[in-house]
């Protein structure tokens, strides 16, 4: 495409008119069916078409194909539909990261206040972590994660404290399937060299990213968890290498790992049982 070619952002060049013209009308038509499922209590085939306006035949194929995804359910016996699991899991997906970004903000912006650097949130994904909130510092040079920034588990200050507290075959299973992408020098490029580092954030509470993703750059994270225990989102405090050296890892470690256990209580979440004390 030449450089001084402009394009309409959000649609395609040849899209004329209002976007919503342009939709997808399977995919409206879907939409319309899961909307209505969701909103019964178990609808039958007649009463998902009725309510749609679509022929039974169109409705059924869809409902099999959302079913095949595990996002609707077909009761044999009473013969009706339902929201599957996949579904719910989507929509407690955003719930989650709505709720943790509401419960960390007022957390977050102590923790900035007590360190002088960003403080970060972020929860997990299939693949690594998302950004969702932040509170920058007022210092002309800072980190910044952009809401929706995409981090690798293995390079990140919160994705490894993520890691470090998920079942040594998860941890395989994603590094088998994401790889170890070497992004500086100080990347973890095997597991062995990983799993110690994640042994270390088991034993203390807290991980440090130093300098793992970006060269100049220093994190130090750790994670909260759900109300089952399970590691789902993290909390964090970046900045310049120059400024979060070495020195201030224990300290700025202290103050997010309590940051961390207070979104978790907050959240409802519950810290495990059998980590240890932090350093």
């Amino acid at each position: 495409m030449d450089k001084g070619e402009k394009r309409s952002r959000g649609r395609p060049r040849n899209t004329d008119g209002p976007p919503q013209i342009a939709g997808v009308q399977s995919l409206e038509r879907a939409i319309s069916i899961m909307e209505v499922v969701a909103e019964g209590e178990g609808l039958s085939l007649t009463e998902v078409a009725e309510a749609t306006g679509l022929p039974a035949s169109t409705a059924y194929r869809i409902l099999v194909t959302f079913q095949g995804h595990g996002m609707a359910e077909f009761d044999e016996v009473r013969q009706l539909w339902h929201v599957g699991v996949t579904t719910f899991r989507m929509g407690s997906s955003f719930v989650r990261r709505r709720k943790l970004a509401e419960h960390g903000r007022g957390v977050m912006r102590r923790l900035q206040a007590a360190t002088g650097e960003t403080a970060n949130l972020a929860v997990a994904d299939a693949d690594g972590v998302v950004f969702v909130s932040q509170v920058e510092t007022h210092q002309p040079i800072r980190a910044f994660f952009r809401p929706g920034t995409r981090g690798d588990y293995h390079s990140s200050g919160i994705g490894k404290a993520i890691l470090a507290f998920t079942d040594e075959q998860s941890v395989l299973d994603i590094t088998m399937r994401n790889g170890l992408a070497p992004y500086t020098e100080h990347t973890h490029r095997d597991v062995n060299t990983l799993f110690a580092d994640l042994a270390t954030i088991r034993a203390r509470g807290w991980s440090v990213d130093d300098e793992e993703r970006n060269l100049g750059m220093r994190c130090v994270a750790a994670p909260i968890f759900n109300e089952y225990g399970e590691p789902i989102a993290g909390i964090s405090i970046s900045g310049p290498a120059v400024r979060v050296t070495p020195a201030v890892d224990s300290p700025f470690g202290v103050l997010v790992y309590d940051a961390a256990v207070e979104i978790t209580a907050q959240f409802g979440g519950l810290w495990p049982t059998d980590s240890t004390a932090r350093a």
